[in-house]
Order: C-alpha cells, then structure tokens, then sequence
C-alpha cells in the first residue's frame, strides 16, 4: 500500500500556508501564542495538534487546496500543544488523540468546544529486533509489564512463551516513549489502564505520564525514529509512521484472546463495534480501547478536530466546516490509503448533521 511520506506530510500542512515544514516540527507545544500566529501568514484556516493523523490531514488539506483554493495550515505539534491553542484562541481549530477534559473544556477561552471525531487509527507497538523474522506476539500482561520495566531481556522466559518456536534473542528491552503531551500517549496509557490495575493504579492515563523507564521522543516520528536507530528499543506510534520507517510491529491479543496485527481494518472493526452502541445525545468523548471482536485491535482510538460551537467569524465558519464536511464524507479512500480507518457512514452523517447547528456557520451548501 503506498503511503504519502512523512517528510511530504508535513511539508504539505506547511506549503498551504508558506511555511517552512522543518518549524512545523519543531514547534513549541506550549508556545500557542508564539508558533500559532507566526505560521498562519496567508492561510484561510489555521489548526495545531495531534501527530498522530496528521499524515492524513496533510493529504487532505492538499488536495482540498487545489480542489477549492482554501488554504490550512496545520502544525503537528501534539495533542496537548493543539488543546492548549485552540483554548488560547490562536488557532480556528485544534486536533487531539484524546478528548477534552471538563477542566480543559472550562479552560476554553471562546466557549463550549465540539469534538468531532474524523477519522479511527491503530497505535502499532513497533520494536528493534536484527534476526527475528516472524512477529512478536505480546498480551496485555506483558506489553504492560514491558513499559513498567518488570521486563527487561527479550529473551524473558514469559515472552518466549507466548511466541513458541520463536528465538528470542537476549537483547535489552529499551523502552522508548513520547516526550511531550500527547494523544498517541493518552491512546496507550488508557488501553493499558483497562487492561492492568496495576499500570492503571500507576503511571495510570494521560496525556502525559511520570514514566517509570525509558528514553522520551517528540511526536510519532520522533519516536518511530528512535525505535529505528535503536537495537532493543520498543515503542508506541500510530501505524503509518510505522510503516513509514519499516518498523516491525507486534500482534496484540485483544479482548477476545485473539492475536491481531495492527490494520487499518482492524481498526474499523473496534470502530464499527463501538459506534454500534452510542447513544443519541453522545458528545463522542469516547473511548473505544480494547473493543470486543475477534477482528479488533485491541489499540484504536478516535481522532478529534475540535471547533467552538459558538464561531465568531461567520466566513471563516463556513470554510471551517466545508472542509471538515468534505472530509468526513469524501475523504474515506485517502484515508484507506494511508492506513487509517474511515467513520461508518451513520456516524458521518450524524456529524455533518452536529456542523450544520453550529452559531455563526451562515448557509451551508
């Protein structure tokens, strides 16, 4: 399957607007004063936040741009930088891994805040091993332990025992993680807190976690690289950047005992189950880790743009939720494309449905 490369990823988010992509990787995610107004020179709509879609919002905002002329510029900066914008008020939009809290929603400075899930993703457990040609396997009780430092040889008998006839070379097991607030993180720590009471007792789920081992990486590409460079290392990062840097990614076993690879169908699958069973008032701060299903896996999440309900530039509004509008239900095959898991079409017109109440949008097409 191709993939639009990272290094084209971000340059796209940063070419809608005419900045240069090497500052789009290395902004500040606390700075939301400082790298939201600084890159929006030019650009219809600016966003910040989560890395971990951002290989697909680069491809759709790029092909939005040369079908209408609107121009986004979208920092990949991490969950935590976007959440920290958006309720700032220096961008029209932020994106984030993990929903809002209450506390940060109250911390919003342009009011009640609508979190519109865009598209499903899978958090790929890639590893470093030189010789080890078929796939890891792990369970819930070993990848924990794993990234609590409980385990430490790859050769630990546990781990050989749920991959038999698999050598295990005794390497050290180099845990590698995200260095900075982040949706990818949040994603991981809540599976792993509905899986051990002892990870969910401590470091538990966030955004950003006291880790009790390992080396911190910024953004899914940082981390991804490190995994690569590193002999032993094992990391958490959302499945294109993964295939991207031609990682080897372990089976998971999900709630149904089965072992599954990270997929885009497999995410969808988590998806499907979960949008099965929301109510009708949902606000789609969901969690949909370790969802049932003999084909889920066990790691999906959600992905968010987050937009205040009440706009105060009725222009800028309407282009805002064009695009949103136009991905939710055109932007399915790009998506595919790039490893990431399309909404179910009941979802999708119910969200287009949400974007057509918001105050300020004027007439919509």
């Amino acid at each position: 399957m191709r993939h639009l490369s990272l290094v084209a990823a971000f340059a796209v988010a940063s070419w809608s607007c005419g900045t240069d992509s090497s500052k789009t990787k290395s902004a500040n995610p606390g700075g939301a004063a400082d790298s939201g107004a600084k890159a929006a020179a030019g650009a219809d709509l600016t966003g910040a936040g989560a890395t971990f879609p951002a290989i697909v919002y680069a491809k759709w905002i790029d092909t939005y741009a040369t079908k209408t002329g609107v121009k986004i510029n979208y920092q990949p900066i991490g969950s935590g930088g976007g959440i920290k914008q958006l309720q700032e008020q220096t961008v029209d939009f932020g994106a984030s891994d993990a929903p809002m809290t209450d506390a940060e929603m109250a911390g919003a400075k342009g009011g009640p805040v609508m979190h519109i899930p865009m598209v499903g993703g899978v958090v790929a457990i890639a590893y470093n091993l030189s010789g080890v040609t078929q796939p890891i396997k792990l369970t819930p009780g070993l990848l924990a332990d794993i990234f609590a430092g409980k385990l430490t040889k790859w050769s630990d008998s546990r781990i050989a025992a749920a991959n038999p006839g698999l050598k295990l070379p005794a390497t050290d097991i180099l845990v590698v993680h995200r260095s900075e607030g982040s949706g990818t993180t949040y994603i991981f720590s809540d599976y792993l807190s509905s899986v051990s009471p002892a990870w969910k007792a401590s470091p538990g789920k966030g955004k950003e976690l006291q880790w009790p081992v390992g080396l911190g990486a910024k953004g899914n590409d940082g981390v991804a690289a490190q995994v690569k460079s590193t002999p032993g290392a094992v990391g958490y990062v959302e499945l294109a950047y993964a295939k991207q840097n031609n990682l080897s990614t372990a089976l998971l076993q999900n709630a149904d005992g089965k072992f599954v690879a990270p997929t885009a169908e497999a995410a969808t699958n988590a998806v499907q189950e979960a949008a099965a069973k929301l109510p009708a008032n949902t606000d789609y701060r969901i969690s949909i880790v370790n969802s049932p299903g003999a084909t889920s896996y066990p790691i999906s999440s959600l992905t968010w743009l987050l937009i205040y309900k009440k706009q105060p530039d009725a222009a800028k509004a309407k282009k805002l939720t064009d695009f949103i509008r136009w991905a939710l239900q055109e932007g399915g095959p790009q998506a595919s494309a790039l490893d990431y898991a399309p909404l179910p079409k009941p979802v999708v017109d119910k969200l287009v449905a949400r974007l057509d109440s918001l105050s300020g949008t004027g007439s919509t097409p």
